[in-house]
């Protein structure tokens, strides 16, 4: 998916850099623990997050933008995820654009957050 992605999409070093919320450098590396990469795969995922800019929870602007999406999730009668809503919290607060392989952001578009899907079952 990596190579798929990355053919399409800017996330070799680049300026500006691609940017990841602190809540995905977090799930990527409990996955790399739940999958058991291995140490050459572990070693490409620590790379590729430390040429992004990471996004911490405490950015200005991110908690009003969780607020806001969740309160318009909730409107909608879409509950999301906490992890899904400050990722989307993060995209929306620094106008970056969401690259997912889930359909989880798709009501917040293109009102709230700029996405791209990605379909998961293209090789």
């Amino acid at each position: 998916m990596y190579q798929r992605v990355s053919a399409n999409y800017p996330l070799a070093p680049t300026d500006p850099p691609p940017v990841l919320s602190i809540v995905t450098v977090g799930e990527i590396l409990s996955l790399a623990e739940q999958l058991n990469w291995g140490a050459v795969r572990r070693q490409r995922a620590e790379t590729f997050i430390s040429r992004c800019q990471v996004y911490s929870l405490d950015y200005p602007g991110i908690i009003p933008a969780y607020i806001e999406l969740d309160n318009e999730s909730r409107r909608l009668g879409r509950r999301m995820g906490d992890n899904d809503l400050w990722i989307a919290a993060t995209v929306r607060t620094i106008g970056a654009t969401l690259l997912t392989t889930d359909k989880d952001f798709d009501h917040l578009h293109p009102l709230f957050l700029q996405r791209v899907w990605i379909d998961p079952s293209v090789p």
